[in-house]
């Protein structure tokens, strides 16, 4: 046994009979337009997750663009912040864009035309700390804003000048960020960049990473893959699930959608994967990883932050299912749908007059495969994380304490508590428990201070479908002949 020193958790092989098919914090990796942030290189938002709880936070710690192509976290504002369903948060994200670096090698020249000794212009791009004007001081000669809604620069002179000035600056480039910064790494030197900055969300956060997206990121397989390493005891502790999406491109079809998923092992029972993408009603294209983040936020704050209940078949802001702006795909319905389902794929589809995500399983779901039962649900592994985590941040701060019987007694107690109150409140059903057993704590791992308390638990299923059958009789002609 490896040597120990905390509060740990551990997810253990599933005791199923015959089983043939199972406070939240939800963060985001990507880019965000920090170039229109003031003193961005001192404020700890590149490569730093960074809390933000209304669109209005957002503007004033990370900035906010349209062009959610190059300024992927955007999305996720829109969909957190300026959601017709319902807004919800807050989010943690990490920016990996650093305007420092990912810059244009040329200054940008831009003449200035001043009406009432105010010009103003566009330009989504400018690093506005490195606008100037020659001759000129900021704040003496001169005022710099951005206005958001016009997407424009603003420039108030402050004392006389022509009607024309030339200012210099220059604008990020954000082709420069690749699949690397976005995973990123962590240097003996102590510096995180990338995913691994989200070791970090904890000791300056207190807040255990619950849901993981990166919208217009997850669709490459490297990120994938250091997405769901990520969430697997991160800090050594906590556990997560990953929200991510295969590409609508050269995927135009259901078929090439499930072919891609296998050949790209998009299958780990830590996540959830998506196809293909959704417009909501003003035109805007979401990925469904995060629409589907921003639901189970949404879901689980409904239950007191316990996620037992799934995402799938809960109303999302969409009009239409959306597959390329070259492709002629119309959409397909709920019975197709589940094509895609029975490979581990959710969707979104039309149903009672809404749109829903449409969906339960995680990527290790197949159909008649064979797989862990705790992978056939989203629900199941992410109860089993909830119980894990939640039983670390209550009783590490025990650790290095003595522990007695008694103490023993209080854990599994307070445990056998928790677990009752879970299946009051329909989270759990049977009868589950939680033991100190002679078999788990050899006495040469308690000589140590090693010690193991198991807990077995049925999480409340989902009703995956529901069938109703009805028959003809004619005994109702009986009627004709009563009194």
């Amino acid at each position: 046994m490896p040597y120990l020193h905390g509060a740990y958790g551990e997810i253990a092989e599933s005791s199923v009979a015959d089983a043939t098919q199972s406070g939240v914090v939800a963060a985001y990796i990507g880019t965000a337009p920090v170039n229109l942030i003031r003193g961005y290189a001192d404020k700890g938002i590149v490569n730093m997750p960074v809390k933000v709880a209304n669109m209005s936070d957002v503007e004033k710690k990370l900035g906010y663009s349209d062009d959610w192509e190059r300024y992927t976290l955007c999305e996720a504002f829109a969909e957190h912040f300026d959601n017709t369903v319902g807004n919800v948060g807050p989010i943690f994200v990490v920016n990996v864009l650093d305007p420092d670096t990912h810059r244009a090698t040329e200054q940008t020249t831009q003449e200035l035309t001043f009406t009432n000794k105010r010009a103003e212009f566009e330009d989504a791009d400018i690093i506005l700390d490195t606008f100037a004007i020659a001759d000129k001081v900021e704040g003496t000669d001169y005022t710099l804003s951005y206005n958001y809604l016009k997407h424009s620069v603003i420039v108030t002179l402050l004392t006389e000048a022509g009607a024309s000035l030339q200012a210099t600056y220059y604008k990020v480039d954000t082709s420069k960020i690749e699949a690397a910064n976005i995973i990123g790494q962590a240097t003996a030197e102590g510096e995180y960049t990338g995913l691994h900055a989200f070791s970090l969300l904890y000791q300056y956060h207190n807040a255990v990473l619950d849901i993981l997206a990166a919208p217009g990121w997850s669709d490459k397989p490297a990120v994938y893959a250091a997405m769901v390493s990520t969430v697997q005891k991160l800090n050594g502790h906590w556990d997560g699930f990953v929200n991510a999406d295969i590409p609508i491109a050269d995927n135009a079809t259901i078929e090439k959608a499930i072919e891609w998923k296998e050949d790209n092992g998009y299958t780990s029972e830590l996540s959830k994967v998506y196809w293909p993408k959704v417009t909501d009603g003003s035109g805007r294209v979401f990925h469904l990883s995060t629409v589907a983040t921003a639901t189970m936020l949404r879901v689980d704050t409904s239950h007191r932050n316990i996620p037992f209940e799934s995402p799938s078949n809960k109303e999302i802001m969409a009009v239409q299912q959306y597959f390329g702006t070259e492709s002629k795909n119309k959409g397909f319905d709920q019975q197709t749908a589940n094509s895609l389902n029975e490979k581990g794929i959710t969707t979104a589809v039309f149903w009672a007059g809404q749109w829903v995500l449409w969906g339960p399983h995680t990527a290790a779901y197949s159909y008649g495969g064979n797989m862990d039962a705790r992978a056939i649900f989203d629900v199941n592994i992410r109860m089993l994380m909830y119980i894990t985590n939640n039983f670390q941040i209550e009783h590490g701060t025990k650790i290095d304490a003595p522990l007695s019987p008694n103490d023993r007694d209080t854990i599994l107690n307070r445990e056998r508590e928790k677990l009752d109150v879970l299946h009051g409140m329909g989270a759990i059903i049977g009868t589950p428990t939680v033991a100190f057993l002679e078999t788990e704590n050899p006495v040469s791992d308690m000589v140590n201070g090693d010690f193991v308390w198991d807990i077995a638990a049925t999480n409340t299923p989902p009703m995956k479908s529901a069938k109703v059958r009805v028959r003809y009789t004619d005994e109702g002609f009986a009627a004709f002949f009563s009194e």
